[in-house]
């Protein structure tokens, strides 16, 4: 019989005390630049790391939806995960464990924006982000959503790069390129796309899985060389040349 057994043996007959073996260490977040997530978050949950996880899944609402960013974690959010989890090839059960953050740590740079997009492709007015209908804060973190929807239209559609033409917009910009006074623009939320590899019909028509309630293009007065993707209260798409209305 080898010592190690012994030992715990004779310490029992002799009345001495043997230290417990460690336990081993819980798993720990990785750390993350930009946001670190410290627990898993499933149905039920609530608070600003809900929050933070919805802004990276807005882009997974299904078909039509739009997720909100209210940091309660109910049914859509979990929808909305489990479609992320789905389309990385993680196990998909709707919570959001170490793999999904892993996954979303990944897939952002250390200023929160998804890998293949950036602040300045979706801001070539002022560069501060002011003069728009809402504050500079507000207009920002418009553009963040939308570059995570972005993402994920990018991913869907094969991974292959999406032109960004524009985003956001002062007053004074809106007016020298003859936006509309109410412009999406104006807010943060809107991004107008170039054709790219996929041609405007194919952009179209996948935004509709993406989270963009205004999708206008091709058939659309002015928009027939670009495709614009937008945040707003109601559904409005208008791309009669390729089929997407709504």
């Amino acid at each position: 019989m080898k010592l190690r057994i012994l030992l715990p043996v004779l310490a029992l007959l002799l009345g001495v005390g043997v230290a417990p073996a460690a336990a081993a260490a819980e798993p720990v977040t990785a750390a993350d630049a930009c946001y670190t997530w410290g627990r898993t978050l499933s149905e039920g949950a609530s608070g600003d790391d809900v929050r933070q996880l919805q802004i990276r899944v807005a882009g997974y609402p299904g078909y039509g939806g739009v997720l909100g960013l209210d940091g309660q974690y109910g049914p859509a959010t979990k929808a909305a995960v489990t479609r992320f989890q789905q389309a990385y090839g993680l196990g998909a059960d709707g919570i959001a464990g170490a793999a999904t953050f892993a996954k979303i740590y990944a897939l952002q740079d250390n200023d929160c924006t998804p890998v293949n997009f950036t602040y300045d492709e979706l801001n070539n007015c002022n560069s501060d982000w002011s003069g728009g209908n809402v504050s500079a804060a507000t207009a920002r973190a418009n553009a963040l959503v939308s570059m995570w929807k972005l993402q994920a239209m990018r991913h869907a559609m094969g991974d292959r790069p999406i032109a960004v033409n524009g985003g956001f917009r002062s007053v004074s910009c809106n007016n020298a390129v003859g936006g509309a006074t109410n412009s999406r623009h104006l807010y943060g939320d809107a991004v107008d796309l170039g054709a790219g590899a996929q041609g405007f019909c194919a952009l179209a028509k996948q935004a509709r899985n993406h989270g963009f309630a205004e999708i206008l293009g091709p058939g659309y007065t002015g928009h027939n060389d670009h495709v614009h993707v937008a945040h707003r209260s109601s559904r409005f798409w208008s791309a009669p040349s390729c089929g997407v209305s709504g």
